[in-house]
Parts: structure tokens; C-alpha cells; sequence
């Protein structure tokens, strides 16, 4: 069963939130496809916050990746000044 998590962030007060889109876009979300990730969508939720949608093939497949996606959103918030504001996840139980 496929599983999703979704991530809310936040850009540091003072940067510039399209730079660090553009090193999230060329270096986290990649990182994440190699880890097993079928598909990350970023989604602008204002001036400075962001909603990251990753969709795994099944919850096995993400929780291998645990320590490795532990790395990269150490990375967002030491290389891109974001930080992780909030964590929801589980498996997909409908859609259309």
C-alpha cells in the first residue's frame, strides 16, 4: 500500500525563499527520488512556508530510508535555512 508523508516548512526570516527553493529543487527532492521516493511535490503554502508531499511505494520502503531522509532534512535546515515545522504520515486509504 502506498504511503505518503507530508512535511510543512518554514524559510529563515531574512532569506531569500526562491534560492532556497532552487538548491531544495536540485538537491533534497533529488536525494529523495534515490531513497525511494516515487514522486515529491513542493507546494508554497505563503511568503515563506512550503508543504512537501513525498509518496513512497509502500511505508517498508520509507522507513528503510528513515536515517537517510533524517540526513537531508538536516541539510535543509543548516544548507537552505528552513526549518521543519511540522510531520504527518500514513498509508493511502482513497483518492480519485
Amino acid at each position: 500500500m502506498r504511503y505518503v508523508t507530508i512535511t510543512t516548512w518554514e524559510i529563515a526570516d531574512g532569506n531569500d525563499y526562491d534560492v532556497a527553493m532552487q538548491n531544495i529543487r536540485e538537491k533534497r527532492l533529488p536525494a529523495l527520488k534515490e531513497l525511494g521516493a516515487s514522486r515529491v511535490t513542493v507546494v508554497r503554502t505563503s511568503e515563506r512556508t512550503s508543504a512537501a508531499i513525498s509518496e513512497w511505494p509502500d511505508e517498508a520502503t520509507r522507513d528503510a530510508a528513515e536515517q537517510a531522509i533524517e540526513e537531508v532534512r538536516r541539510k535543509v535546515h543548516s544548507e537552505d535555512f528552513a526549518r521543519m515545522t511540522g510531520e504527518m504520515k500514513g498509508a493511502v486509504v482513497a483518492e480519485v
